[in-house]
């Protein structure tokens, strides 16, 4: 049976992960459109540049230069007139800044609304997924909220470079709907109900993702980086199967797929703070350098805490906070980085 389709999307958020999705969501309701029943996808930014690139000149130059996007298209800086019946709604804005927004967003919030999280990150003080801080700020059910998570480095998709993804959700069906308003050719959606698992990958990974960046910063060479990818990826799983996640989960698209392109590719921002961080630039440096939001930098001080309220060991994660945290320098993070302890491999 075909998952009913949605007549109205909206994306909060003009960034280039945002953008990108708002692509795949306009160019498979092309693809598949209906006669008399075509689907509107919306983005809301806050710049007035950018959402007029979008819309005039089909472009967001800001972001994704060099991009062609449909012409199907559309964004506003007027909210209510892009939430204005969405059955649909996506959110890519930072996670730091979720919460806030949230408020005005459950006003104008359509009563049937699903909604998706394309964000990867803890929130600073209460640990929380963006899935939770959605789930408590929208007044939703765990159901209606669905989070898309995988190899997705934004530039790479808009070029329409093959892609897979996991799209999670409680409620399979609901997964499955969500899964089928994104599949163009180019980016191929997988399901899941493990959200606890899909998060927890694309949060860690981040922080991994630092860890590497600074050993290419630092010319430490290619077995280190596998290394801390390949111990990265334990620590990751052991902390997700703390909070519920499945192991099968974090050795596919949404664990070990998105853990390899986040820390290989000069095109993931966690990647590049990494290298930043590698020149002795403190964390605020780096913050200040970047035009888009590493978001391994705010969340690896909430998933340090929360590994350790579970007692769970993240020995890199805990080495990353440390050179965030100016106690040491990224000269004494090599030999760190790999747990000194000797044991088994499989040891949890």
């Amino acid at each position: 049976m075909t998952p009913a389709r949605f007549s109205r999307i909206a994306v909060i958020g003009a960034g280039s992960w945002g953008t990108t999705f708002a692509k795949i969501l306009a160019d498979t309701a092309a693809a598949s459109a209906e006669p008399g029943q075509p689907t509107e996808v919306r983005i809301w930014g806050r710049r007035t540049a950018v959402v007029e690139d979008i819309t005039t000149r089909h472009r967001n130059d800001a972001y994704l230069p060099g991009i062609a996007l449909p012409t199907t298209l559309t964004a506003s800086t007027d909210l209510p007139g892009v939430l204005h019946g969405a059955d649909l709604v996506v959110l890519a804005v930072p996670a730091q800044s979720l919460r806030a927004q949230l408020p005005r967003i459950r006003e104008l919030l359509a009563p049937d609304a699903v909604v998706v999280s394309l964000m990867k990150g803890l929130e600073l003080h209460t640990n929380a997924r963006m899935s939770e801080v959605i789930t408590a700020g929208l007044g939703l059910p765990a159901e209606r909220v669905v989070v898309v998570s995988g190899p997705n480095l934004a530039m790479e998709i808009a070029r329409e470079s093959p892609t897979a993804s996991v799209v999670a959700c409680a409620d399979e069906a609901v997964a499955a709907r969500v899964a089928a308003a994104c599949s163009p050719s180019y980016f191929r959606p997988y399901t899941n109900t493990d959200v606890v698992g899909v998060e927890f990958g694309g949060i860690v990974k981040n922080v991994i993702a630092l860890a590497v960046g600074i050993c290419e910063g630092r010319q430490m060479g290619d077995n280190a980086k596998a290394s801390v990818i390949t111990r990265g990826l334990a620590e990751t799983t052991r902390l997700a199967l703390a909070l519920g996640g499945r192991v099968e989960t974090m050795a596919g698209l949404a664990g070990l797929g998105d853990l390899v392109a986040t820390c290989s590719s000069p095109l993931s921002r966690n990647h590049t703070a990494g290298r930043l961080l590698a020149t002795g630039l403190s964390a605020e440096q780096v913050t200040a350098t970047m035009r888009q939001t590493a978001e391994g930098v705010k969340s690896a001080r909430p998933v340090l805490d929360l590994g350790r309220s579970l007692g769970v060991r993240m020995p890199i994660t805990e080495n990353v906070v440390a050179v965030l945290d100016g106690e040491i320098s990224v000269d004494e993070l090599a030999p760190r980085l790999l747990d000194r302890d000797l044991k088994s491999e499989g040891e949890q």
